[in-house]
């Protein structure tokens, strides 16, 4: 594919994400107003997504979308949210340790908001996932090979979060890593889109509903904990979350490192 065009498809890619998430948000929004009728709503319009992107695959790339095997989504979705609940639970567990953080509630009383945004983040690991690895680093990596796609791919993730509440370049450079980085390896590693959208589904929704922590800058409506921090920004993320925390970031890191290793050794 020509370097022309190679730009045009994934320009064309980027409004056709933001066209669709736009409409979604509108839809959700203005009208539907019951929780049952969100949550199915936020699968509908995920498993649409992906609909959508093995069509432009075939027929902008002429080939099949080999990145999503109908025969691997339950058991790699099912690796990748154990992958996220258990790689976050590590961070706050390291957190507790350290004496940055503790606990003083547990329970609440908006279940449905709980269950609401695990939904949502379906919604939102789908689509953050099918641009940022099934497209980017894919393309990426095609053209130019793996340490470029994971270098500008990782710095693009990170850097479109600096947009979030409390952001700053260093929670951008630690999402870069623990979730670029991350992420794509694990795209890389895998060959499918299910485990990293699994696992992005699970980090978000521990650190926001589970244990009641900012999301990318993000407070949420309800949680089962209610977390007590204290310590510098550094160590905790402070009002962004424990995602600009140096435990994700060197935790995120020794993973990316074991999955790329595993890639180089597979590949040669």
């Amino acid at each position: 594919m020509s370097i022309w065009k190679w730009m045009l498809l994934f320009i064309l890619g980027l409004v056709l994400t933001f066209i669709y998430y736009a409409a979604g948000q509108t839809i959700d929004e203005y009208f539907i107003r019951t929780t049952v009728g969100k949550c199915v709503y936020y699968v509908l319009a995920a498993g649409l997504m992906a609909v959508l992107y093995a069509l432009f695959v075939k027929w902008f790339e002429a080939h099949k979308a080999k990145d999503l095997p109908l025969a691997r989504l339950i058991p790699e979705l099912g690796k990748g949210l154990g992958f996220g609940v258990l790689m976050f639970s590590a961070v706050v567990l390291t957190m507790m340790v350290f004496g940055l953080c503790r606990f003083s509630s547990f329970g609440t009383d908006q279940p449905q908001a709980i269950l609401l945004a695990f939904f949502n983040f379906i919604f939102v690991a789908f689509g953050e996932e099918i641009i940022f690895r099934g497209v980017f680093f894919r393309w990426l990596d095609e053209k130019w090979g793996l340490a470029v796609a994971l270098l500008i791919s990782s710095l693009a993730f990170g850097f479109v979060h600096i947009f979030q509440p409390a952001a700053s370049w260093w929670s951008s450079l630690a999402i870069s890593v623990e979730a670029g980085l991350l992420l794509g390896a694990a795209y890389k590693y895998s060959g499918n889109l299910w485990l990293p959208i699994g696992f992005h589904i699970a980090w978000n929704f521990t650190q926001g509903n589970i244990f009641g922590f900012a999301v990318s800058g993000l407070q949420q409506d309800a949680s089962l904990l209610s977390p007590s921090v204290s310590g510098p920004d550094i160590l905790t993320g402070g009002a962004f979350g424990p995602e600009a925390s140096i435990f994700s970031f060197v935790l995120g890191l020794a993973i990316s490192i074991y999955f790329i290793l595993n890639v180089i050794r597979r590949e040669r």
